[in-house]
């Protein structure tokens, strides 16, 4: 059995000069249109009680590009432009859902440089890809081929803080559904070890970050040291950011792995729904959580359980997984972090924490089906 979904497929490519030049311009028109109709968006809501829509900002970016000050937005392809008001049109839509916070201002060196092109504003034949306002197709690595027949939709154009460029091509694809397996699995996080499941088998945290700490407290230390707007503080901005980068794509290569294992060997995966940003305010495990990453790995678990035909339950975050005993139900009063082996009073039974957690978490989900 099959389903057809959209994904994304993202490929490095390594552009001109000319190529290079032209993203560059277009990332910041996309943002200073963003950051205009933001403004414009929000002094209305503020002062004029009233809300402004994509119809209204669409309207102020045809004023704009005919403000002379201005006249530079009429040099990239609009199309980038207009999804920059509807990104954040979207982004005030999940704000009033309450499912979002409000909006924020995009920044040159804080936020993702990148500008979104659809299919009016890109030409793809024959394996090559080429963007409006650019006379040469993109220079990408093919390191897997796209669904056959695939017509992209969307084409979106990245360059990372280390400055690696990515597109990321948006189609429909086949994905076939996995067989009915009779495995279930519950899955407790931790730092010690990333995942402890209910079947009592453990996957040790990489602590990717710690293992690059060294290098990168170095690239850190020099960058300090270097002079504002200089040349060299550049090169050593470049070092952190190569550094942050090496660690962040070996955790997201790590993640996805174990979610790919966990989607196939099991037909019901069950996770807690743990508050990660109330968690890092822990101070002493900070960085730790964060290393860990396990919102990403929820999220990567949530669609590929829906790709492959596979249950993903979420057990409510309040849920006492590791105080409850799992052979006999008895409920600790008190259950310290430091307490990692403890043995039930009731019935005696002898429980490692996170085995016996997984274990509650995986009932629990089951319960709730």
């Amino acid at each position: 059995m099959s389903r057809t979904a959209k994904r994304a497929f993202k490929y490095r490519f390594y552009p001109t000069p000319e190529q290079a030049a032209e993203s560059s311009r277009t990332f910041g028109c996309v943002r200073l249109v963003y950051n205009r109709a933001l403004h414009a968006r929000t002094l209305a809501r503020q002062q004029e009680k009233r809300r402004i829509g994509y119809a209204e900002t669409s309207a102020m970016l045809t004023a704009w590009k005919r403000d002379p000050e201005l006249g530079f937005l009429r040099e990239v392809s609009s199309v980038p432009l207009q999804q920059a008001l509807r990104h954040l049109q979207a982004g005030f839509v999940n704000f009033f859902a309450k499912r979002a916070r409000y909006p924020v201002f995009k920044s040159r060196k804080k936020s993702r440089q990148s500008a979104e092109y659809t299919r009016s504003a890109f030409r793809y034949r024959d394996g090559a890809l080429t963007l409006a306002k650019m006379v040469a197709p993109l220079d990408i690595r093919w390191s897997r081929p796209l669904p056959e027949g695939a017509v992209p939709s969307t084409v979106t154009v990245s360059r990372d803080p280390a400055g690696r460029w990515f597109v990321s091509i948006l189609c429909e694809d086949t994905i076939r559904r996995l067989d009915p397996v009779p495995g279930r699995v519950g899955v407790d996080a931790g730092i010690t070890s990333l995942v402890t499941l209910s079947t009592g088998a453990k996957v040790a945290n990489p602590r990717h970050e710690r293992r690059d700490r060294r290098r990168l407290a170095k690239a850190q230390r020099n960058l300090s040291r270097k002079a504002k707007g200089s040349a060299n503080r550049a090169k050593a901005r470049m070092k952190v950011a190569r550094a942050n980068a090496r660690i962040s794509d070996r955790r997201r290569d790590f993640l996805h792995k174990l979610s790919t294992r966990l989607v196939h060997d099991n037909q019901v995966v069950v996770i807690e729904d743990l508050n990660v940003r109330n968690m890092v305010g822990n101070h002493s495990l900070a960085r730790a959580i964060s290393d860990a990453s396990w919102r990403e790995l929820r999220s990567m678990l949530e669609y590929k359980a829906g790709w492959y035909g596979r249950e993903l339950i979420v057990v409510d975050r309040w849920f006492p997984s590791s105080k409850l005993c799992s052979a006999c139900g008895r409920k600790a009063a008190m259950m310290p972090l430091n307490v990692r082996a403890w043995a039930c009073p009731s019935c005696g039974t002898l429980h490692d924490r996170d085995v016996n957690a997984a274990k509650n978490i995986l009932a629990a989900g089951l319960a709730e089906r």
